[in-house]
């Protein structure tokens, strides 16, 4: 399914207007009651992502003492993307009003199962949030690896000039290193933050690393910890690099000093995905990104529901309006990559 009138590339000046005409859009959505809690929800959410991981340990021991432990990597990063997703729902306050409870959850979400830095991300993903696909200001369209507009690719020279040219070519292989990146990134930050948060943080990031060693090790030893380390991680990245990547890669870009309205902002920057419920959940919802960019604080369910609202809302103001199948929308990114190169 695709539902489009503008190409993912243009940059197209969306009309001014105080607002953008967000607030009539904000009522509607208000009035569905499609911004009150789902804690039900989230609960089973929780327990069946609790449950993945519970089953992941348990084939684990199963074949404790066998290499074909190493086939169980593939499901463990399934179970430790899930359970970022349920991160990035508590980051965004979908599960919790209280800050106290949503700052507790969100540590022994990310940092003590999943292995990343709660108040890192949060804080890195509340940016990209703020300025989506603003060079300079989006830390997700950074100028480091991937040239992700003509005006980065503009400026390189000599390798990372011949990177660029090139990069549709390695931007899948650089996806598996996702995860490892996210790590690194959270750990470079916990060691430059004060405070007791970071110590707790901290604290919770040395207990997940030592219990995943300690008991793969258990399991076949330390040469088998290692290498299932590096290859759930691959999977854990290339997940979690093709679950983001869609949703805002190869679109709208606007330019230095451009001030666009929220509405406009946050449409004409993001990528639908079109699918069915497992869609839904390997995504954890972020396939209706769009939704999720006006409303964040939307709980995951509800950004469905509320697609026909934005939809019909984006058509009687002539806003392009991006869906497109799973397929197309890696097709977009490969296209906008080759097209900056």
């Amino acid at each position: 399914m695709t539902s489009t009138i503008l190409p993912p590339s243009t940059n197209a000046t969306p009309p001014p207007g105080p607002g953008g005409g967000f607030g009539p859009l904000a009522r509607q959505i208000r009035e569905a009651g499609l911004l009150e809690p789902h804690r039900d929800f989230f609960l089973a959410t929780a327990i069946l992502d609790l449950g993945l991981l519970w089953l992941t340990g348990t084939l684990m021991v199963a074949l404790q003492g066998s290499w074909w432990a190493l086939a169980i990597a593939p499901l463990a990063a399934i179970a430790a993307a899930q359970l970022s997703f349920l991160g990035h729902d508590i980051g965004h306050h979908q599960v919790f009003t209280d800050r106290r409870y949503e700052w507790i959850a969100g540590v022994l979400v990310g940092n003590l199962l999943t292995g990343l830095s709660f108040g890192w991300w949060n804080d890195k993903h509340h940016r990209h949030h703020a300025n989506p696909n603003v060079d300079g200001v989006d830390p997700d369209v950074a100028d480091n690896v991937i040239a992700w507009s003509d005006r980065q690719a503009a400026r390189r020279t000599g390798f990372g000039l011949w990177f660029a040219k090139h990069q549709a070519s390695f931007f899948l292989p650089l996806l598996t290193f996702t995860g490892w990146s996210l790590r690194v990134q959270g750990v470079r930050a916990l060691s430059e933050r004060k405070g007791w948060k970071g110590v707790v943080e901290a604290a919770l990031l040395a207990i997940h690393v030592a219990a995943v060693i300690g008991f793969l090790w258990w399991i076949a030893g330390p040469v088998f910890a290692v290498v299932f380390i590096l290859v759930m991680n691959l999977c854990y990245g290339l997940i979690m690099g093709m679950s983001f990547a869609p949703n805002h890669k190869g679109m709208a870009t606007p330019e230095p000093g451009q001030r666009w309205d929220h509405l406009r902002k946050q449409v004409l920057t993001s990528r639908n995905i079109a699918g069915s419920v497992l869609v839904d959940w390997w995504y954890g919802g972020l396939n209706h990104q769009i939704e999720h960019h006006l409303f964040p604080s939307m709980p995951r369910p509800n950004l469905k529901r509320a697609q026909p609202i934005v939809r019909q809302y984006c058509a009687e103001l002539g806003l392009p309006y991006h869906e497109v199948s799973v397929v197309q929308s890696y097709r977009e990114i490969w296209a906008h990559l080759d097209q900056v190169a």
